[in-house]
């Protein structure tokens, strides 16, 4: 039961009226019995709660950023009317900050037998799987002074898909891809790459390209051309430890690190090579293997929504381990993690050889600006602290990368909007080079 503002604002009117005109219990009871009265009809004309009839619909899964449309259908099979206030309750990410008010809750009138549909709208600002919590539903009386209250459980799952927001890098990385591939007029020729034809010599060419005996065969000089090596594996793998919880900005390192994954695995597949993904700190979180290049993106998308970064240091040695049983074949791996001194130095550098024996190697990092903003600070004490501090990060963050690039592996740190395309780009050029 709950009792309305209407009904507590003639109660304050009948204790003025009571106080200043019939003092005493005669008058009490003169006013407040009658109202009292009118609550209790209130009640027992309101339509019950507890027999009232949900079903869900709507959207199941919904990029980070993108609305999501679910359907609540209420049904009221009680002979009352049902003048309802409900509140279809989801967790706070559901929405952004200051809109959950009022895209939970709805009013509407459902008469004897019939059935009404609410739509809630939500826009999540993470990912993962948002469950519905329960549904409150608050009956009015035909007086609008009292109402009966309920809670109803109705399940239903939205995934939060990662956002993607680098695929717009795609287009103009598939060209790149295309002229390395000899689909264009450019053609890329070079050592470890895949013959594909023969064509007339243009001044300018490599006279290394010179294929010999087809010119001697004809008339003109005739050269080599090549392609870049198709259905080599390709495994990204995704430290989710305690250096991947940390923001950047408004992003968290990891889903930045999803970001730039997900391009690299839309790019190699369109080059025709095979994508896996690990997601690894002390065990393995996810893992896509065997997968069509059709299935691979929507596949890794979908182990990508739940993953939560672990508050713990990641094992390097059990996630190299993960991935040499793995990758049976030579393999691009590439390693999204921190560049932080501690972790590189002491986890990963021990176990990299290992890596770096049978596999190529990329290590891509998320940058911080806020880093070099800070290095740039001059003016006050504070701000000189600060630059100093800063510094001291990169520099240490540079020793790391150094260190990986004397074992060999190739290493990308840039700002979470630049790591994507920088990614691919290194890719590209590894296949350029036919290092891939």
């Amino acid at each position: 039961m709950a009792l309305t503002g209407r009904s507590a604002l003639l109660a304050a009117l009948g204790t003025l009226v009571v106080g200043l005109l019939l003092p005493g219990w005669p008058g009490l009871l003169a006013v407040q019995l009658p109202l009292a009265l009118a609550i209790v009809y209130d009640l027992i004309r309101a339509a019950p709660v507890r027999a009232l009839q949900f079903t869900r619909s709507g959207d199941t899964s919904v990029r980070l950023g993108e609305p999501a449309t679910v359907r609540l259908t209420l049904a009221n099979p009680s002979p009352r009317p049902l003048r309802a206030a409900v509140r279809d309750a989801w967790p706070p990410s559901s929405w952004y900050p200051g809109t959950e008010v009022n895209a939970s809750r709805h009013t509407l009138t459902v008469p004897p037998g019939e059935r009404r549909r609410i739509l809630t709208v939500l826009t999540p600002t993470r990912r993962g799987d948002r469950k519905a919590a329960r549904v409150t539903v608050r009956s009015n009386g035909p007086l609008g002074l009292a109402a009966r209250q309920g809670s109803h459980d109705v399940p239903w799952t939205v995934r939060v898909l990662p956002a993607f927001a680098s695929r717009r890098h795609l287009p103009a990385k598939l060209a790149r891809l295309r002229e390395l591939d000899g689909r264009t007029s450019v053609l890329t020729r070079g050592e470890g790459t895949e013959f594909d034809s023969l064509r007339a010599y243009i001044p300018g060419d490599d006279t290394r390209s010179i294929d010999w005996r087809a010119t001697a065969r004809q008339s003109t000089v005739a050269v080599r051309t090549w392609r870049p090596e198709r259905d080599r594996h390709v495994v990204i793998v995704l430290d989710t430890g305690r250096t991947a919880a940390g923001r950047v900005g408004d992003v968290p390192r990891m889903d930045a690190a999803m970001d730039a994954a997900l391009l690299l695995a839309s790019l190699a597949t369109r080059a025709g090579d095979r994508v896996g993904f690990l997601a690894h700190d002390r065990r393995v979180r996810a893992q896509v293997q065997g997968r069509s290049s059709k299935d691979v993106l929507p596949a890794m998308v979908e182990a990508m929504a739940p993953l939560e970064a672990a508050l713990i240091e990641s094992d390097a040695d059990a996630m190299v381990s993960a991935v040499l049983s793995n990758a049976r074949h030579r393999s691009l791996v590439v390693l999204l993690t921190g560049l932080d001194a501690a972790p590189v130095e002491e986890g990963l550098l021990p176990a990299f050889p290992l890596l770096t024996q049978r596999h190529s190697v990329v290590v891509a990092s998320v940058a911080d600006p806020r880093i070099e903003e800070m290095a740039r600070a001059r003016g006050t004490v504070d701000r000189v602290y600060e630059a100093a501090a800063a510094a001291q990060t990169k520099a240490e963050r540079h020793r790391a990368a150094d260190q990986l690039r004397r074992h060999g592996a190739t290493v990308i740190e840039a700002p979470p909007t630049d790591l994507p395309p920088a990614l691919a780009d290194a890719y590209l050029a590894l296949k350029a080079s036919g290092r891939l």
